[in-house]
């Protein structure tokens, strides 16, 4: 038996773990804050998603296709809430009909059950819908994916699993014998972890534990904010599911788009704009560190450079209710700005290379004994079983 470190107490690291355990290897898992799925697990849309977007073949591709079936059936299995309830993608004018029927080929090319329909049939789902057509897919889902998180706890709390809250990694190093050392704690003591390999799945910050690895890894980590709204509860009925806009499919970025939750609250969002701190869920929350690091980064500059006007937008979005009341309009013309509660807010960890292309796919690097997650936004969270059955494959 293996000892197997995972960085990283997120889904996807509690997912790697769990797989690890099922395949006999003991583990330990390191988390730095005092909660579980503390970052972008507990910050997003609990949106199930089915895998029309991405590029055919590709990890995302496969892996939420596969995953959207093997989280829905996680959660049947361990009375975690969901609903498979589908969703609308709906082009607003006719210049979006080409994307969106670019986006109904990618569907089919990646067995994502899928199907364009007209503006009355579009109602019938959502009648409140503005669209000159529509793409139903049925297969996209919510689900408490903190909860998913607490399932895998409890199941490696009964594997026996190592589960450590609190535990900061601060320094790892490769040892002669072909393991890792990884020296933990925070200022007041430290504690050294031994393994046979490590995982790492820090998320936000994985660029930096790889780097603490000893890898140069190939992408930076660029903290990317998204600032929900809810509905108020007189306008909710305005959204019977799940309402999307035909995404830009240069960037990783689905728009802003209106989704019922379990509890039946609206939730309206997210936009895009870069985040002055890597767990910085306002404008407020600012780290000269992150900010340094991000500025100094050529690769965010021509980012910005490649798309200025984008770039714009969002952040006029953020600060402007009513603008961002407009965006939401374009789908359902009766939501306005006095129907907009200020929600919750999550930050994206996108992978950014340093020519300014956004890194699409999921992004894994190894080295000897060691595998390195290093870009797992959307649809991770769907994906979690699949990536953790590959990354266990890896660290094999």
């Amino acid at each position: 038996m293996r000892h197997v470190a995972v960085v990283g107490g997120g889904i996807l690291g509690l997912a790697v773990a769990r797989e690890l355990t099922t395949r006999g290897e003991r583990v330990t898992v390191l988390e730095k804050e005092n909660r579980w799925a503390a970052h972008q697990t507990g910050h997003n849309s609990n949106v199930v998603h089915a895998g029309l977007y991405y590029e055919p073949g590709s990890f995302k591709a496969r892996m939420s296709v596969a995953g959207n079936k093997s989280i829905v059936d996680y959660a049947r299995a361990n009375d975690v809430p969901f609903s498979v309830c589908g969703k609308l993608v709906v082009a607003t004018s006719e210049a979006e009909l080409p994307g969106l029927h670019a986006l109904a080929a990618r569907a089919e090319a990646n067995g994502v059950p899928a199907k364009l329909i007209q503006p009355a049939q579009a109602h019938e789902y959502e009648p409140e819908v503005a669209c000159v057509a529509a793409l139903r897919v049925e297969s996209t889902a919510i689900i408490d994916f903190p909860a998913i998180c607490a399932a895998l706890v409890r199941d490696l709390t009964a594997a026996g699993a190592d589960l450590r809250l609190g535990t900061p990694v601060r320094a790892i190093r490769s040892t002669a014998g072909g393991g890792v050392e990884l020296a933990t704690g925070t200022g007041t003591g430290t504690d050294v972890v031994r393994a046979d390999a490590l995982v790492n799945c820090a998320g936000l910050h994985s660029d930096r534990v790889a780097r603490l690895a000893g890898l140069t890894p190939t992408a930076r980590i660029v903290p990317f904010r998204g600032e929900y709204f809810t509905l108020r509860p007189e306008v909710s009925h305005l959204v019977r599911g799940l309402i999307y806009p035909v995404p830009d499919p240069t960037l990783p970025f689905l728009g802003v788009h209106l989704t019922r939750m379990l509890d039946g609250s609206v939730h309206a969002g997210p936009n895009a704009v870069l985040a002055l701190r890597r767990e910085g869920y306002r404008w407020r929350d600012v780290s000269w560190r992150d900010l340094t690091e991000s500025a100094r980064f050529p690769g965010l500059w021509r980012l910005a450079r490649r798309y200025p006007r984008t770039a714009v937008d969002e952040v006029v979005r953020s600060l402007s209710r009513r603008r961002f009341a407009a965006s939401l309009a374009r789908l359902v013309p009766a939501v306005g700005r006095e129907d907009l509660v200020r929600a919750h807010a999550g930050v994206r960890a996108q992978a950014l290379l340093p020519d300014g292309t956004l890194v699409h796919d999921f992004l894994i690097e190894t080295a000897p004994n060691q595998v390195h997650v290093l870009n797992a936004p959307s649809p991770a969270a769907t994906s979690a079983l699949e990536i953790a059955r590959h990354v266990a494959d890896q660290v094999r």
